[in-house]
């Protein structure tokens, strides 16, 4: 279920970094590149794809990177507990990442109410990973 908080910002950043620091965050290793094809033609679905997502053109799905990959991301995954109130989370890592790392990021949702409903799969240039990984630790412990 979606939260609407009323709080101040610093209310938010509090409940954020409890929120990130109760998360279970998953580091995928290797790394992932994005492929497409036209919306006639849906991908097969495979277990080693993260994300599926289309628009009204074509499809769009992640997987482990080829080496002919033009671009390559590091990815992170973060699942929540189920009474969390993550509402902002994904504005707020998103524009601590860019202050601290100087990189926008991807973000992609799905649902699984048997682990505490939304996740997040947040993807970034694959040579700043050690340099994210470092932000997220960081961030899971000024709590």
């Amino acid at each position: 279920m979606v939260s609407v908080s009323r709080e101040s910002p610093e209310q938010t950043e509090r409940r954020l970094l409890g929120v990130i620091a109760a998360a279970e965050l998953v580091e995928f290793d290797g790394a992932w590149a994005f492929k497409e094809s036209p919306l006639e033609q849906p991908p097969v679905l495979t277990s080693e794809m993260l994300a599926v997502v289309r628009d009204e053109n074509s499809w769009s799905w992640l997987v482990p990177a080829e080496a002919d990959a033009e671009e390559t991301f590091a990815v992170f995954s973060f699942h929540f507990p189920p009474a969390a109130d993550n509402s902002g989370f994904v504005g707020w890592l998103a524009t601590v990442l860019k202050q601290r790392l100087g990189t926008g990021v991807f973000v992609v949702c799905g649902q699984n109410s048997s682990r505490g409903g939304i996740y997040d799969y947040w993807g970034c240039p694959v040579e700043l990973r050690d340099q994210a990984r470092r932000v997220l630790e960081d961030l899971r412990r000024d709590r």
